[in-house]
C-alpha cells in the first residue's frame, strides 16, 4: 500500500511493517531509507529516519495504527539516518521511550534523548505483547561504538540496520541474492569497519537461523538468510585479509 509518493509501507513478515523511502540523488541509482514497524501490544520501531522524513515515516505509519501508540523506538547505532528524528518521536507519542545498548546509553543518549532511554543488556528482550525484540551487541559491526542489531523472536526478522545496504529501488522483499549488491555497495561506500571481530560476529548472527532479513537501505530478504550471513561474512573475511 502507498502512503505518500515516494514512501511506501509493505508488510515484509507477520504484523512487521517496511516504511521505504528512495532518494534517486544517492549514488548511481539511488539509495532507500527504510524504517520498520513491529505491530504488537507494545509497537516498536526500528529506525527513525532523519528529521526530514519524519513528516513521511509517520503517515505511512498512520496508515497501519496511530503514531502516538509507539511504545518503543530503537535503532542499530547512533546516527542521523537511523536516529535523527528519534526527539520527534518521542514528542508525538507520550508513552514512547528509546530503548538501546547500555554503552550507547551511557555515551550518549542519556544526554540526546528528551526522555530517559531504556538501557539493553547484550541478549536481553523486549516483550512486545506478541512480539518478542532480543538485543545483541555488534560493536564496530558495520560500524559504531554503539552497534547492535535486534532479533525478532516469533517471526524470526532479524533487523540487520546497515548490514546487508544495497543500491536502487527493489522491491519490498526478495529472494534472489542480496550479497553481492551489498558487496558492490562496499566497494563503493566503504562503510563498514573491518576488524578481526567483523566476519565472527556475523556469523553468530548466521546461527539465529533467521527467516527474514530486514535491511535498512535497499530490499529486505526471505531465504537461506543464515547462509546469506555467513557469505557477507567470509567476504569481509577476505577483505580484512587483503587490507592487511
Amino acid at each position: 500500500m502507498e502512503s505518500t509518493p515516494g514512501t511506501t509501507i509493505d508488510e515484509i513478515a507477520d504484523r512487521i511493517y517496511r516504511i521505504a523511502t528512495f532518494v534517486p540523488e544517492i549514488g548511481p541509482t539511488g539509495f532507500t531509507f527504510n524504517q520498520f514497524l513491529i505491530d504488537a501490544d507494545e509497537p516498536a520501531l526500528f529506525h527513525t529516519g532523519p528529521r526530514g522524513m519524519f513528516p513521511l515515516v509517520t503517515a505511512a505509519i498512520e496508515t497501519v495504527r496511530p503514531v502516538a501508540e509507539l511504545r518503543w523506538i530503537t535503532f542499530g547505532h547512533l546516527e542521523a539516518d537511523e536516529s535523527g528524528a528519534m526527539n520527534s518521536f518521542l514528542g508525538a507519542a507520550p508513552r514512547a521511550q528509546v530503548a538501546h545498548g547500555a554503552l550507547g546509553c551511557m555515551v550518549s543518549l542519556n544526554d540526546l534523548c528528551d526522555r530517559e532511554p531504556r538501557p539493553l543488556a547484550d541478549g536481553e528482550v523486549l516483550d512486545l505483547g506478541g512480539r518478542r525484540l532480543r538485543h545483541l551487541d555488534t560493536p564496530h559491526v558495520p560500524h559504531g561504538w554503539d552497534a547492535r542489531v535486534l532479533y525478532e523472536e516469533e517471526t524470526g526478522t532479524l533487523f540487520c540496520g546497515d548490514l546487508f545496504s544495497h543500491l536502487g529501488s527493489g522491491p519490498a522483499v526478495v529472494s534472489s541474492d542480496v550479497v553481492e549488491p551489498a558487496d558492490q555497495a562496499e566497494t563503493m561506500f566503504a562503510s563498514t569497519c573491518l576488524t578481526p571481530a567483523t566476519a565472527p560476529t556475523i556469523r553468530r548472527l548466521a546461527e539465529l537461523e533467521p527467516r527474514t532479513l530486514a535491511i535498512m537501505h535497499g530490499s529486505s530478504f526471505t531465504g537461506d538468510c543464515a547462509g546469506a550471513l555467513r557469505e557477507l561474512a567470509d567476504r569481509y573475511a577476505t577483505r580484512l585479509a587483503a587490507a592487511g
